[in-house]
């Protein structure tokens, strides 16, 4: 891309000043503490029945095998896969009640974070995502860690007219192997750093030459990304973030020594280094056959995916949420796991695409889903909203993706309503056009 078109796509969108006061007044709740956010995604939808909302009295056809367990919060009863969960409900909340009408994976994924009625199937949406208008309105490139670290990042989202600049910093695969690092982050080298303090002044005075005839507004904020590039790959501070071995071995057998542990317990030391947003899917091997939660019985026995797949899932966030409060994090981190959208009630039947054995699965569920919230100053152990005794349909505190992301936004400090962007056409667009935080979902 042209530097010229870069500058246009990623930074025309909003005024440098304008930029910088949002930044000043983001993020900074009346605490005086610096807000950040980990998303623990899980990619393909899980079913609300097997997690969060189960319905063990149901009829057969829809309970499946599973019952309940008593958790540590008082009349709070989640799956019985999920036993390590139990043992810190006084430190999560559910939310039962979240509904929406993006029935397929692109589209739930981009209601879920963008608020817009998404109904195509788009790999990338037309607005940008929570996360991305966070960075943009808290990033501060003087900072030697990233703003918004995708540990493998959350799939169908994007910065769209925002620009790549705004894009979560990528990290891929498997922190539990021997010898993982992250490719580009602070070199120890000093003939490597030499090298590209080399390459760093050669582009500079380059620039200066194409500089003058752009947006000095512009050409400043473009600089200041690519100072914050350049702390990033010669600076210690994030080289140390991303080390795991400088955790407790004992911390890291807690969260599980698999991908989705340690994935969980690099969310929590970036949050900890000063990320503001981390976003990690729990995807892959372990989720079975197909890599995700997405339970059609032609992709998995979703029985037998959810048992084998929740023992490694219960561990990893169970100690994401003690960890983050036994450090003092939870007044200013929010944790969030969910996925696009429940399952069907109903259990379906069909031939799985690789055996041809016929099994049982559940089908894409927006119209009812569950999610966790934990941290950010909210009280634990309780439950927001109900479904129904099929958990078909919400019937007690019907909330929309909007509501779910004006919470997040409240916790980010981040003004929503009142914060105007301009499109690719440069029409100005809200943030987020409607919804109101959930007050029980948001700080005390």
């Amino acid at each position: 891309m042209r530097r010229r078109e870069f500058l246009r796509t990623g930074l025309a969108g909003l005024s440098l000043p304008q930029l910088l006061a949002m930044r000043a007044r983001a993020g900074t709740p009346s605490t005086g503490e610096r807000t950040a956010l980990i998303v623990v995604w899980l990619q393909g939808g899980a079913s609300h029945l097997e997690s969060y909302d189960p319905k063990p009295d149901a009829p057969a056809e829809i309970r499946g095998p599973f019952g309940s367990i008593a958790t540590k919060a008082e009349g709070v009863r989640i799956s019985e896969l999920l036993p390590l969960h139990a043992a810190v409900a006084d430190k999560f909340t559910i939310l039962r009640s979240l509904s929406h009408s993006g029935f397929c994976h692109q589209q739930g994924n981009q209601q879920m974070f963008t608020g817009h009625p998404e109904q195509t199937l788009k790999l990338k949406p037309d607005h940008p995502d929570l996360m991305c208008i966070a960075h943009r309105a808290r990033s501060d490139p003087s900072r030697r860690v990233p703003s918004y670290v995708g540990v493998n990042p959350i799939p169908y989202l994007g910065s769209a007219y925002l620009g790549p600049a705004f894009e979560p910093f990528g990290v891929y695969g498997d922190p539990n192997a021997p010898g993982f690092s992250v490719p580009g982050i602070g070199l120890a080298d000093p003939a490597e750093i030499a090298r590209l303090e080399r390459r760093k002044g050669l582009a500079t005075g380059f620039d200066g030459l194409l500089r003058a005839m752009d947006d000095p507004a512009q050409s400043q904020a473009f600089d200041s990304f690519q100072r914050q590039a350049f702390a990033l790959t010669t600076g210690p501070e994030a080289r140390r973030a991303f080390d795991l071995d400088k955790e407790d071995p004992r911390l890291r057998d807690r969260y599980g020594r698999n991908t989705w542990g340690q994935r969980c317990l690099l969310a929590r030391r970036l949050v900890e280094a000063g990320v503001d947003l981390v976003a990690t899917s729990l995807d892959g091997p372990l989720c079975g056959r197909i890599g995700n939660w997405d339970d059609h019985a032609v992709n998995h026995h979703v029985f037998d995916a959810m048992k084998t797949r929740c023992q490694y899932f219960d561990q990893a966030v169970s100690a994401l949420i003690e960890d983050v409060h036994a450090r003092g994090l939870d007044r200013r981190v929010l944790v969030v796991v969910t996925g696009e959208f429940g399952r069907t009630p109903k259990i379906s039947y069909d031939k799985d695409s690789a055996s041809g054995v016929k099994q049982p699965g559940r089908d894409h569920w927006p119209r009812a889903v569950s999610l966790l919230m934990s941290g950010g100053g909210i009280p634990g152990g309780q439950v927001v909203g109900a479904t129904d005794p099929h958990g078909a349909d919400v019937t007690r505190r019907r909330v929309g993706v909007r509501d779910f992301l004006a919470t997040i936004y409240r916790h980010l400090g981040i003004d929503a309503e009142s914060l105007v962007i301009n499109d690719r056409t440069g029409r100005p667009v809200l943030a987020l056009p409607e919804g109101s935080p959930i007050p029980e979902l948001t700080r005390a």
